[in-house]
């Protein structure tokens, strides 16, 4: 059974950071993308940054460009979202996904 996991969530004043994971298992596919995606209630999810499994190949949406990073730990099933320069519109529901599969997501709150 495929599960994803979000965690990292809380509550920043703008300008600091925070580190998302997203803990996976039960994939059936060796080559996959995780993607990041986050959503303000109201509006359309909007994919952030990804990250392959077999070429680490990472993308990135101009709002979070050379803000934010994301990267892997393959022994640890683990992805992670380093959001630094947090802004308050940044504020949102975070998930990881693959495929079809979604996690629970996870709430970052940037105070002004």
């Amino acid at each position: 059974e495929v599960e994803l996991v979000e965690s990292g969530g809380g509550l920043v004043q703008a300008g600091g950071s925070l580190r998302l994971s997203c803990e996976h298992s039960g994939f059936p596919w060796d080559d996959y993308v995780i993607a990041w995606f986050r959503q303000v209630p109201g509006k359309e999810r909007e994919g952030i940054a990804s990250i392959g499994s077999v070429d680490g190949a990472t993308h990135y949406a101009s709002s979070v460009k050379g803000r934010f990073i994301v990267s892997s730990d393959s022994a640890k099933n683990t992805v992670f979202l380093q959001m630094n320069s947090l802004k308050p519109e940044d504020t949102a529901v975070y998930y990881c996904s693959a495929d079809r599969f979604w996690g629970q997501g996870t709430q970052v709150t940037v105070s002004s």
